[in-house]
């Protein structure tokens, strides 16, 4: 039986996967993991879908892993481990596939919910959107890509900033630093990553997939590996 902590709707080639826990600012507990996981190979594997989009219900986006569940349920270390393994099946899934993905940001992005939105290719953010680590805060080292993704997007530097500091950055600050594509108000969001999913969509959808599945999947293989690869692409 498939939960709502996660929605997912496809529709004429494009795929809506929505965030659903607002009460807890979609932060990820054991069983949106499992959630997220399926999802991203339910996804993934359609061939129908040539575009992705990826928003949140409520103020936040994600606020990251549900802490406070996941202490209160009694798991263990080990636990914990087995479920960022299962979380990150998700996010290698949709990073390494050939599916564009657009993400609508509003409100707080915390901890995990930074690698879970840079899943996405594109990222659009509310003028309202924050973005913090608090990780060590609460005594726990980076996972759900991290320690990879957050230095990709925005350089070494600017990561370690925010991984070893409590700084909290505005949108403005995110936009400048190159972690989201584009600031708009709260309420155009929405619109406006609709737009960008239907524009790859509408052109050559096929190539905008394998134009992001090479950068991504090029990020960590040898220049000779990417060479071959994008000549048998082209």
């Amino acid at each position: 039986q498939m939960t709502d902590s996660i929605l997912l709707a496809v529709d004429g080639g494009l795929a809506r996967v929505t965030f659903n826990r607002p009460a807890f600012l979609n932060a990820m507990d054991f069983e949106m993991g499992k959630r997220w996981r399926d999802i991203a190979h339910e996804v993934t594997e359609d061939a129908s879908v040539g575009a992705v989009i990826l928003d949140a219900a409520g103020p936040a986006f994600c606020a990251g892993g549900d802490v406070i569940t996941m202490g209160a349920s009694g798991a263990s270390g080990a636990d914990v481990t087995s479920a960022a393994h299962v979380i990150h099946d998700g996010i290698r899934t949709f990073a390494f596939s050939d599916k564009p993905i657009v993400a609508a940001v509003q409100g707080a992005v915390a901890g995990g919910g930074l690698g879970l939105m840079l899943t996405a290719d594109y990222i659009v953010a509310s003028e309202s959107a924050k973005f913090v680590s608090k990780y060590a805060n609460i005594g726990l080292t980076p996972d759900l890509g991290v320690s990879t993704l957050l230095p990709g997007a925005i350089g070494h530097r600017r990561a370690l900033q925010l991984l070893l500091k409590d700084t909290t950055i505005d949108a403005a600050t995110a936009l400048d630093w190159g972690l989201v594509a584009e600031v708009l108000p709260t309420g155009e969001i929405g619109a406006r990553a609709e737009e960008i999913a239907r524009f790859w969509l509408d052109n050559s959808t096929l190539a905008f997939g394998q134009a992001k599945r090479l950068v991504r999947q090029g990020a960590d293989r040898t220049f000779d590996e990417n060479l071959d690869d994008e000549a048998r692409s082209i």
